[in-house]
């Protein structure tokens, strides 16, 4: 169960929302079958501060939102609302065949015959919106979110002989992990629910590993035997969309 509460003030001016979040783990086997165990369930939590100013000078309607949230073992009310919350992509690299970062946010973790640990995270985000008219508005907005892995798992990953630290020609291991956004996008609406967008964003993630690794053996991904950059990525997203509301 996700248990949800929040207390809102909303007025001719704009709102103002705080919003807490309970969130049940209740996770797999340690092994393949359900005779294996598994760890005790663990609740997570998060908090989220959210603020909307309307009526601001720059024109009728024009409106600015931002939000703040920390979750502790509840990862999916930070991630899942400003980008997704696992990444393998790929770029250049001056050093190998290519590079890659390869990041996740889960809401928990565990080892077998261990307990959860939970994941924690943090972020904000905020949109400017202007009407040019009646028909067409434009939005710029941005977002930024860090995700904080405990000890434990550092240490399963990262620690002396981890299951990642082990690698060969890993020079850095740290599985923390931020992503950043910034997007702007333009409406035009003819008619009443119908609206036409057209929504650019820029993405990138600044992931902690670093060195040079043979990717056939840890990122099998349809690529050649070849060596793989630990490096931070960016990607670029181009939506053109089409809205009819009955």
């Amino acid at each position: 169960p996700n248990l949800v509460g929040m207390v809102r003030v909303d007025q001719a001016w704009g709102l103002f929302q705080a919003s807490v979040a309970a969130h049940d783990n209740h996770v797999a086997y340690y092994g393949a079958t359900e005779t294996t165990g598994h760890p005790d369930d663990k609740w997570g939590w998060a908090v989220q501060l959210a603020l909307s100013i309307k009526n601001i000078p720059t024109g009728a309607g024009d409106v600015i939102n931002i939000s703040g949230v920390y979750t502790d073992g509840a990862t999916r009310y930070n991630f899942q609302n400003l980008a997704g919350g696992s990444y393998i992509m790929y770029g250049g690299s001056s050093l190998a065949y290519q590079s890659v970062a390869a990041v996740t946010a889960p809401d928990t973790t565990y080892v077998t015959g261990g307990s959860q640990e939970s994941v924690k995270t943090w972020g904000f985000r905020g949109a400017y919106t202007h009407n040019w008219d009646p028909y067409w508005n434009t939005a710029i907005y941005g977002a930024y979110a860090q995700a904080q892995f405990g000890g434990g798992t550092k240490t399963f990953l990262c620690g002396a002989g981890g299951v990642f630290s082990s690698v060969a020609g890993v020079t850095s291991c740290n599985p923390d992990f931020n992503i950043g956004q910034i997007g702007l996008i333009t409406r035009w609406t003819p008619v009443k629910n119908l609206t036409f967008s057209g929504d650019f964003t820029w993405t990138h993630v600044d992931q902690k590993y670093a060195g040079v690794v043979a990717a056939g053996a840890n990122f099998p991904v349809a690529k050649p035997a070849a060596t793989t950059e630990l490096k931070d990525q960016d990607s670029f997203t181009l939506l053109l969309r089409a809205q009819r509301n009955w």
